[in-house]
């Protein structure tokens, strides 16, 4: 075994092999790979090795893609077969609502260059015919679907990369992790130590213990996975492979193993495994059947699939699968410590394995993952996921694997879990509440009187009447919104406003003013969004997206100088009301001292003011592109606060208002979000955010790129559309056509009330977004016409943000 090497990496299922072939492919040949048994000796010896490319984040999907893509690439390096079964793949829908998921799935993979296919459930007998289409209303193929031998994929992995010049040793556990001040680690195994640059934790089950070696506990859980292969079935022998099917009523997977059929489920029941800790011998075992738990699965199962009930079991597996809590793998850097990084939770690894290695190879040794991999970053999940949250959320996602999360639904696991101050008070009012980062938030408020709960569908909800009123209240008068579910930082030092500088792409405010500020990667993409407040010469607020808080502060944490900053995380400790609309100004004037007429307090103003006899940084800017105030204090003065404003409030004819609200009003105005609009697929002048990036004020990351695509004017442009719907809205990644061709996809949509228009914003291939007409968004299967909004259809001069 190598003792000093550029990277270790720890576990040998197929994630931690496909991290090793994808450094060797990247260049870094003095890469080794530590695996405390047998390679496969985790989870992906037992695994049933599905693959798909169908995923509900179309960026996730791109890399499923690549993993399937990348089989041939190894079996001819390696001589080794992955066993690959391209036979195709069915998806059953039971009910109507089922259908209609189906069809959005079928039209976010027209972008993704999907050939998906829509079928009736005759259709989709003639070629499944195992099935009883009585129960089905329709279905959806993917060609491209199938299934490979776990054993064969991992190998070929392993000695793609031992050709590259990676080394792989065996039957040799990993003990402890030690880091040195040079950021490098010393990586203790039972056969010696290592020293190694960089070092990987690809341990899969035991990730969580590859992890607490170094104070790390990662959220993932590992859950039981049962599935049975039956005996033969004799009208198999001689025919074509059956092709891998999923009926989403029956919770079922099937495929066709040898001569008989492989059927696993994933049971609303769902047992972990290990919940605290993995032990270390745990091999190549099985745990105890009990199908017991998934009997209501299979006897869903049996009644679908008739054949499957005569025919007898030949094997039941039982074995552990590792998830995250929204069941996403976790990979990328860890805040805090240098040159630790992480792949694991990839419960998907013959879908997902190769596309996350090679994001993790790309991230290293380019210092960028190479692809918008937001919804797989180690970063989503703060402090406040938790061992306990862990296991509650894991056990939610699992039991819902195959049940649709309509976009307009909140899970219920692990709620309450966070809350502010006013949390009873918003309760009190109605309140329908959602979860964003374990954290309670008002989504809209339903009339006194009436069970505050929202219909789930992929339609307008019951909600959508009350939302509207909502909206009207702001654009007529005064409308109440706590905004406390924002990321904040304070910034502070002598070397502040130089180091915002470097690290944001616009200008700088002077104390006492605010600006919009993007942020970029070296490449230029947009990898965030905030509003930089400064309060004082050297002490800078800033708010911005709180899912992205960890994101942030590594990157953050990766530029700082030496001396003369700091940065520190305050999202909690500064919570939020806003006030907006014609009489905000009114309403805020009459519990403040100081005149906040346009003359002395102007758009963009930021200063910390008595309101009341509560003390508060005050900014005049709204989201809702109306006349607004954002008023920020600590926790402990924001139940006072917002008494003070709902009584005050009363004179003006103030109205609660929630997320939903404010998202139909920002859709008005046009404005983008971050995660939705910007993102690090994007740049600013693709995103129309030219206007704020400053050339003149020398260097800052992603200047050179930001010039280069000023001057190219990039590859697409996000554009507005006033889309002819009925009773269903965009809601984000629908295909959007130009004159019969997908030329770009939705990023968010929903119903604009004070307009009452339809709107969609979206980004397009860059030659066709000056266009009119000849728009059509696909909405649940349906092609609509659209008409591209030349500018927002409120206030589109925005003169009464300044007002």
């Amino acid at each position: 075994m190598r003792t000093h090497v550029k990277v270790a990496v720890i576990g040998g299922g197929v994630v931690g092999a496909s991290v090793l072939y994808h450094l060797t492919k990247a260049g870094w040949k003095d890469v080794l790979l530590i695996e405390r048994a047998e390679l496969t000796s985790g989870s992906t010896w037992h695994a049933a090795g599905g693959m798909h490319t169908v995923n509900g984040d179309p960026n996730v999907a791109k890399l499923q893609q690549y993993t399937i893509e990348l089989y041939k690439e190894i079996e001819k390096i390696s001589g080794q077969s992955c066993g690959v079964h391209v036979t195709g793949g069915i998806m059953l829908a039971g009910t109507p609502e089922r259908l209609d998921w189906l069809k959005m799935a079928k039209a976010r993979g027209r972008y993704l260059g999907m050939e998906l296919e829509i079928l009736s459930a005759s259709e989709a007998k003639k070629i499944y015919p195992l099935m009883d289409e009585k129960h089905f209303v329709g279905a959806m193929y993917d060609p491209i679907e199938g299934h490979v031998d776990p054993y064969g994929v991992t190998h070929a992995y392993a000695k793609s990369a031992q050709i590259g010049g990676a080394e792989v040793v065996r039957q040799t556990r990993v003990t402890d992790l030690r880091q040195r001040s040079d950021g490098t680690w010393d990586v203790i195994t039972t056969k010696g130590e290592v020293h190694a640059e960089h070092v990987v934790n690809a341990g899969g089950l035991w990730a969580r213990e590859v992890g607490r070696m170094v104070g790390l506990e990662l959220p993932i859980l590992a859950m039981e996975h049962q599935y049975l292969i039956t005996e033969d079935l004799p009208e198999f022998k001689g025919q074509k492979e059956q092709i891998h099917c999923i009926d989403f009523e029956g919770e079922i997977y099937m495929r066709q193993e040898r001569g008989g059929m492989l059927m696993g489920t994933y049971e609303r029941a769902g047992v972990p495994w290990s919940p605290r800790t993995t032990p270390w011998d745990f091999g190549q075992d099985l745990l105890p059947n009990d199908l017991e738990r998934i009997a209501p699965s299979l006897e869903v199962g049996f009644k679908h699939f008739p054949r499957i009930e005569s025919a007898g079991i030949k094997k039941i597996v039982n074995g552990p699968f590792t998830f995250a809590p929204d069941g996403n793998p976790l990979v990328g850097p860890i805040r805090g410590l240098r040159n630790f990084w992480v792949a694991c939770g990839v419960m998907a690894g013959f879908s997902q394995g190769g596309g996350v290695g090679l994001a993790l190879a790309s991230w290293m040794v380019d210092g960028d993952p190479g692809a918008d991999i937001w919804g797989m970053d180690v970063a989503r999940y703060g402090d406040w996921a938790t061992l306990a949250y862990t296991n509650a959320k894991v056990r939610e996602n699992y039991s819902r694997r195959f049940r649709i999360r309509f976009p307009n639904e909140e899970l219920e696991a692990a709620r309450p879990l966070r809350t502010t101050p006013i949390y009873e008070a918003l309760k009190a009012e109605n309140a329908v509440f959602g979860d964003y980062c374990g954290l309670e938030h008002a989504l809209w408020f339903a009339p006194k009187g009436q069970e505050p709960r929202e219909d789930v569908t992929f339609h307008r909800s019951n909600a959508h009447a009350h939302v509207g009123a909502e909206c009207r209240a702001v654009r007529e008068g005064v409308g109440l919104l706590e905004i406390s579910n924002y990321g904040k930082f304070e910034v502070t030092g002598p070397g502040a406003e130089a180091w915002l500088s470097k690290i944001m792409a616009s200008k700088i405010p002077a104390p006492g003013r605010m600006s919009l500020a993007p942020m970029l990667n070296e490449r230029g993409r947009l990898i965030g969004d905030f509003t930089v407040c400064r309060v004082s010469a050297e002490r800078f607020f800033l708010v911005g997206t709180y899912a992205a808080e960890v994101f942030y502060l590594r990157w953050f944490e990766r530029h700082l100088p030496p001396t003369g900053v700091t940065v520190r995380p305050c999202a909690m400790e500064y919570v939020g009301l806003s006030v907006a609309g014609p009489k905000s100004r009114a309403l805020l004037q009459s519990v403040v001292g100081e005149d906040l007429s346009t003359a002395t307090f102007p758009f963009m103003s930021f200063r910390r003011m008595d309101v009341g006899m509560i003390p508060a940084l005050v900014g005049r800017v709204s989201f809702t592109g109306d006349l607004g105030y954002e008023i920020w204090v600590t926790t402990d003065y924001q139940r006072a606060l917002y008494e003070l404003l709902v009584n005050a409030g009363r004179a003006h004819g103030l109205r609660h208002i929630g997320g939903r609200a404010l998202n139909a009003l920002r859709l008005e105005k046009c404005f983008g979000t971050w995660a939705r609009e910007f993102r690090p697929i994007y740049g600013p002048y693709e995103a129309g955010l030219g206007r704020f990036i400053d050339l003149n004020k020398g260097e800052f990351i992603g200047r050179a790129a930001a010039v280069e695509e000023k001057a190219s004017g990039g590859v697409r442009r996000l554009i507005a559309l006033d889309v002819d719907a009925r009773d269903a809205d965009a809601i984000g990644d629908e295909p959007i056509w130009y004159e019969g061709k997908v030329v770009g996809w939705v990023t968010s949509g929903g119903y604009a009330h004070g307009a009452s228009k339809s709107i969609a914003l979206g980004y397009v291939n860059k030659d066709v977004a000056a266009a009119s007409t000849g728009f059509e968004v696909e909405l649940i299967g349906e092609r609509r016409k659209a008409t591209r909004l030349a500018q927002p259809p409120f206030d589109p001069t925005g003169a009464k943000m300044r007002a």
